[in-house]
Parts: structure tokens; C-alpha cells; sequence
């Protein structure tokens, strides 16, 4: 076990949940259950914010996506990191990056194979254009078939689609196997 890969990672999670700024700040297993009492705390909280109902609804909106792409994309991690890291291991947090704009925030482990396939899958994601984005998820949602976790890899396209902005990311190491996944949303009312 690398220590100091898991003081990295750990340092990340608390500088983001101890961020005084923030709407939601969550770190736990993922599950519907969890979905489902992380939504609530959001609609309540996004109410009692002074800001427009289409960023409420957006912000409201993108968060199930992300939510959804945790849910079905988080793996558990070895035995060894279990008392660290149990289960589908994720973070969830939104931070009010000004009156008008959050940053929401995702982070779970994934495996080392699989980094180089999302840096691609992002930067090919930020390269489009909002009707670009729209083409090529009507063109998924018609043309693919759902895989086994009941996608055809649409999450991160509508995610990009819906906010307008480039989606930024980046990969902690936890070992030469797993890597923890961070992606960052910003989320404005155009």
C-alpha cells in the first residue's frame, strides 16, 4: 500500500469537504440509497440559495448525471484499501465559485486501464461545440446499444452538453492499478 498516494488523495478529499464555500459536500459508498438522501440535501439547499431558477434546475439537473456516472462507474477497490476506502468509494461536492457559478466536483477510483480511454473521451468532449455535443449524443442514443451498466456512454457527453463549459479532470495514484478520477463541472446559467 502507498502511503503517500493515500495522503495525496485523502489530502485532495479534505481540502474539498472542508471548503467553507460549498452547497454539498459528500464522501461515502455510493448507492441508490445514497443518491436519493444526496439529491434531497441538494433541492433543499439549492431553494434556499438566491439564484436564478434555471441555474437552480441546471445545477439540480447536472448533479443526477454525475450522480448516475458514479453510481454505475465506481468500482470497489482491493481488500486492502477497504478500511480507507469501503465499497464504491466516491465524493460528491458543489462549491459556489461566485453569484453566478458552482463548480460540482466527482471523484471515485478507477482502474489504471481505463485512464488514458476518459482523458481521451473528455478531450474529445471539449473540443465540440454545443451542437456538436447535441449531434453526437442523438447520434449514440440512436445508433448504440446500452452496455451491461445500461449506458452507451452518454453521461459524460450530456454532462459537457448541459453545462456549456469544457469539463476538466485529473488522475490521482493510488497504485500502479487504480487511479482516483476527478472531474470538475462548472456550471453557469448560459
Amino acid at each position: 500500500m502507498n502511503q503517500t498516494a493515500i495522503n495525496n488523495i485523502e489530502t485532495f478529499i479534505r481540502t474539498k469537504l472542508e471548503d467553507k464555500e460549498h452547497i454539498i459536500a459528500w464522501r461515502g459508498v455510493i448507492s441508490s440509497e445514497a443518491i436519493s438522501n444526496i439529491l434531497i440535501e441538494l433541492e433543499e439547499k439549492l431553494l434556499k440559495e438566491k439564484i436564478s431558477v434555471k441555474l437552480r434546475k441546471k445545477t439540480y439537473n447536472i448533479s443526477v448525471e454525475c450522480l448516475q456516472n458514479l453510481y454505475h462507474h465506481c468500482i470497489p477497490l482491493p481488500d486492502a484499501y477497504q478500511t480507507i476506502y469501503p465499497g464504491k468509494y466516491a465524493i460528491f461536492y458543489i462549491n459556489l465559485l461566485n453569484k453566478d457559478a458552482y463548480m460540482l466536483t466527482t471523484g471515485n477510483f478507477i482502474l489504471q486501464p481505463k485512464v488514458k480511454s476518459m482523458s481521451q473521451k473528455i478531450d474529445k468532449i471539449n473540443t465540440l461545440t454545443q451542437e456538436d455535443l447535441k449531434e453526437m449524443y442523438k447520434f449514440i442514443l440512436n445508433h448504440q446499444k446500452l452496455s451491461a451498466r445500461g449506458g452507451g456512454g452518454l453521461g459524460l457527453i450530456d454532462v459537457g452538453r448541459k453545462s456549456g463549459h469544457k469539463l476538466t479532470y485529473e488522475f490521482l495514484e493510488l497504485d500502479k492499478d487504480y487511479y482516483f478520477y476527478v472531474l470538475n463541472v462548472k456550471i453557469t446559467e448560459e
